[in-house]
């Protein structure tokens, strides 16, 4: 745990640092990992002190809260609150996601059905702020229009340095069931009975999320926290791959620990791209580095080398067009949407994950967000979908990725902005509530010296 003092004297180093870069220069984080899959034009600068700001400050197991500082990985998060049985509300799925990225960024997981994004559980917030100062924001009282606006808002209004958030018990085991379902309109029904009874034939179900490898075969994973490991549980660390596993088992249990990162071992199924799901590759890859962020890292060096393509173009290989993206569709358009997008893109497997914004005090309680105006009271499906096509002949690189926006829209739905986008400014401010961020800009960073929102997600600035 760090200290308050310390906390302090990290803070002031960040606003010492900000303090620094001049008028007019871009304003970075000085991050060692990143889960952005945005290209950005290289700093002129150096990036923000954010050094002393990556630890837990305190648990409180009675009050099941915690305060953490904003560069904390949920890695390190979760090692601090589970000796307490305790967890995160939500709990995204990579090791190296930041609690305040997921704030300002959004995250989400198989909890996300009941517990909605990670900013719902935010209590409290201190964010260095455009204009130098650092404020606390609450969801009510002088800065709660900074904390309604902070979400998804990815550094444009400032950085959180401190956040204090809910916590939900635990139990050691996770207790899955693996449902196929060989029509999605079937497993849509499925994942609206889980939502409104909290159950699924009969049993609870705390956790949800699936997996979709065609339109004819699909599977549901539904989770109970659970202080039993019948028949031991299983490890998806070693040679065993976990989303393999769900054509195989219909039930299985982990330990809590292991389920909140059975997805980061593979980056769910994206290891294979580097070799790392073939039995010998396996054996001779050392068990630290099967994690996502080695791999994220792999692929920023292809990013800047471009190694791959141009041993495709040596091949005589078509060029590809980079096809990641995570976006929430209402369910009942979830099963129309999926069609589409195997015959449109027809990349597989792709991820589902039950959204709705969190209720905290009972159905009607919840509260819209306002730069991802997502609909309180009904119900969406996360799909991610992670990997490249082929450019066609006479198509261009981001015409897949725009198809997609436009279905998207069609659909009712929004997509998280992690990655490439290529919206028109008037039909970005109109999804991501452009006034409004317009005027808590104005507010907090008078001389807009924090790039907007609109340049960091599509003209990656």
């Amino acid at each position: 745990m760090r200290a308050v003092r310390d906390h302090e004297r990290a803070v002031d180093a960040l606003r010492r640092s900000y303090a620094a870069v001049p008028a007019g220069d871009p304003v970075r984080l000085a991050k060692q990992t990143s889960n952005l899959f945005r290209p950005r034009s290289a700093p002129r600068t150096p990036g923000l002190d954010v050094r002393g700001l990556t630890g837990v400050l305190g648990v409180d197991p009675a009050a099941r809260t915690a305060d953490v500082q904003g560069m904390c990985t949920y890695e390190d998060l979760v090692d601090a609150t589970l000796p307490y049985a305790l967890m995160p509300l939500v709990v995204p799925q990579l090791r190296t996601i930041t609690l305040g990225g997921a704030v300002t960024g959004l995250g989400i997981e198989s909890t996300s059905f009941r517990n909605g994004l990670p900013h719902e559980s935010v209590l409290e917030m201190d964010v260095l702020t455009g204009a130098g100062k650092v404020v606390t924001t609450r969801p009510r009282g002088e800065h709660a229009e900074l904390h309604r606006a902070f979400p998804n808002s990815l550094g444009s209004l400032g950085y959180a340095t401190r956040l204090r958030i809910e916590l939900q018990p635990v139990r050691r085991y996770v207790s899955l069931r693996n449902i196929r379902f060989t029509r999605l309109e079937e497993l849509v029904d499925a994942v609206a009975e889980v939502v409104a009874k909290g159950a699924w034939g009969g049993e609870p179900v705390d956790a949800m999320d699936g997996v979709v490898f065609s339109p004819g075969e699909a599977y549901l994973v539904l989770g109970a926290f659970s202080d039993e490991a019948d028949g031991g549980p299983s490890d998806y660390t070693g040679q065993e791959i976990y989303y393999r596993s769900l054509r195989r088992r219909t039930r299985d249990t982990l330990t809590t620990y292991d389920y909140l990162w059975r997805w980061d071992t593979d980056w769910f199924w994206c290891s294979s791209a580097f070799g790392a799901q073939h039995p010998v590759v396996r054996r001779l890859w050392p068990r630290r580095y099967r994690r996502s962020d080695v791999y994220h890292r792999i692929v920023r060096l292809e990013h800047r080398h471009r190694v791959a393509a141009r041993v495709d173009r040596w091949r005589g290989r078509p060029a590809r067009e980079r096809v990641v993206q995570d976006v929430e569709i209402p369910l009942g358009r979830t099963a129309e949407f999926l069609h589409w997008f195997a015959g449109e893109v027809g990349m597989t497997p792709v991820w589902l994950c039950p959204l709705r914004l969190r209720e905290p005090a009972g159905a009607g309680s919840a509260k819209a967000w306002l730069l991802y105006p997502l609909r309180p009271g009904e119900t969406y499906v996360n799909i991610g979908f992670w990997g490249s096509v082929p450019i066609a002949a006479g198509a261009a690189d981001g015409d897949v990725n725009r198809r997609i926006e436009r279905m998207v829209s069609e659909s009712g739905g929004h997509k998280s902005l992690y990655s490439d986008a290529y919206y028109d400014r008037a039909a970005f401010n109109r999804l991501y509530g452009g006034d409004t961020w317009r005027a808590v800009k104005d507010r907090y960073d008078p001389d807009h010296r924090l790039t907007g929102l609109y340049e960091k997600a599509v003209t990656r600035a």
